[in-house]
């Protein structure tokens, strides 16, 4: 087995391990927004995912996280936008 085919295999086994907790630590609801973002912000989803992940392995997460619980995550890692104020004179 070459370099490039073991580190292939070791990026699925992570993703797949990655993908098993994340079943375990969201509710249903909470894996279908999460699934919904991955699909128009994968950085958010990504950063989303691993932020989750740090918690639980922490141990900061206590049984499933609900939808409710999905959107104040992403509220508090989502970037501020900025508020343009556009003044005539």
């Amino acid at each position: 087995m070459s370099r490039d085919e073991s580190e292939k295999v070791r990026e699925t086994e992570l993703q797949m391990l990655k993908e098993r907790m994340l079943r375990t630590l969201l509710s249903l609801e909470a894996r279908q927004r999460l699934s919904n973002i991955k699909m128009v912000k994968p950085e958010l989803a990504r950063t989303v995912e691993d932020y989750i992940i740090a918690m639980a392995s922490q141990g900061r997460i206590k049984g499933e996280l609900s939808d409710e619980d999905l959107k104040k995550i992403l509220i508090a890692l989502q970037k501020p936008k900025r508020d343009f104020r556009i003044s005539y004179r």
